[in-house]
């Protein structure tokens, strides 16, 4: 029996049964209907067929890595078609996926958005309750007295700061006077014979004052330049450290209220799925507020250990360049900038040219 498939409407295989002997004077012929491509006399079984096919091609594993067996329909001699990425499969649209790409977008964003707000509203409904008297909130007696004695100590520095740098002012506008009141003294040293030694003697103690007072102002400007840092820098990362832990005790404090107000509620089935949310939101900012009171702590800690250290060196420093100073001892005003690795530079002063770099 040969078969073969025609491109006509109907598909037809001529079996001819011939009998060998010659006894038959004519040659039998059946017609066998072969439901092919382009049958139109379907049966509803092959329809269904026909979808569930294509159903697994699109939702089935990936072609790349199968392979089709023939069942003989026109296939290969082996029997095997292996699939490669040539096959063609139908393209999405770009401004399909585009759009689709966009309303992702637009909802995430909006989803974000709604827990902002969400999270903000709650946080405001306790601030206000706390503030009214009318809400509790989670203390930390310990904690809360270390930190409001952090706030006081930085004002405190602050004003210290201030006036340092005030005097550093007004001390390099003595210098700057001395200097001139020094070249003033010199210049008329020169041209008056009859007051020569009086303007030269007090030309050269206007240079040595003028000298000893650009040293205590370097000593000055160290002591200015690590105040600064110890309140500008270090305090204020540990008052940042403090206001995100205080965010978060309200965040805490407010979804604790929240899930003690569902507790008291009726427990039926919305509710008891508000109830599951609510406690995991409420077991995640606790989780968030114990970290950060932990990490205020060490900072806390850590902060006061160098504000000893570094007010213990700067003090001493202070006392020791003025008391110098103003006991005329140039030597042991000198001794004390080496003795604290001070470099001498005065407020104002322009940057060397590149002549005096190294």
């Amino acid at each position: 029996i040969y078969g073969e498939t025609r491109p006509t409407h109907f598909a037809f295989y001529s079996v001819t049964l011939s009998m060998s002997d010659g006894l038959m004077s004519k040659a039998a012929t059946m017609e066998i209907p072969i439901h092919g491509n382009g049958d139109s006399r379907r049966l509803a079984e092959d329809d269904g067929l026909e979808q569930d096919l294509q159903q697994v091609m699109v939702s089935g594993p990936n072609l790349n890595e199968t392979s089709i067996v023939s069942g003989g329909y026109g296939g290969t001699a082996e029997g095997i078609i292996p699939t490669s990425s040539n096959l063609h499969q139908p393209h999405s649209n770009p401004a399909l996926a585009g759009e689709e790409a966009t309303r992702g977008i637009a909802v995430e964003k909006f989803d974000v958005v709604k827990k902002w707000g969400i999270n903000t509203y709650k946080c405001t409904k306790q601030l206000l309750s706390e503030r009214f008297g009318r809400g509790s909130r989670t203390v930390d007696l310990e904690l809360e007295t270390q930190i409001e004695l952090l706030r006081d100590t930085k004002r405190k520095y602050e004003s210290v700061l201030g006036l340092a740098r005030a005097l550093t002012n007004h001390f390099y506008s003595l210098v700057q006077t001395q200097h001139a009141l020094a070249d003033a003294f010199s210049d008329l040293s020169q041209k008056s014979p009859e007051l020569q030694e009086e303007f030269g003697y007090n030309a050269e103690t206007q240079k040595l004052l003028c000298k000893n007072g650009e040293t205590l102002l370097g000593a000055v400007n160290f002591f200015v330049s690590s105040i600064n840092t110890l309140v500008n820098k270090t305090m204020e990362d540990t008052l940042m450290t403090v206001k995100q832990y205080e965010t978060a005790r309200l965040e805490y404090d407010a979804y604790r209220t929240d899930l003690e107000e569902l507790n008291l509620g009726p427990r039926d089935a919305s509710t008891l799925c508000r109830l599951d949310a609510a406690q995991a939101h409420f077991q995640a900012h606790r989780a968030k507020y114990e970290k950060l009171r932990a990490d205020v702590a060490v900072k806390l800690k850590f902060l006061e250990e160098n504000k000893v250290k570094v007010m213990h060196k700067q003090l001493l420093l202070f006392h020791n360049a003025i008391s110098a100073y103003f006991a005329g001892n140039q030597q042991q005003l000198e001794q004390t900038l080496k003795q604290f690795n001070v470099k001498l530079k005065s407020p104002g002063a322009e940057k060397p040219s590149w002549l005096e770099e190294p």
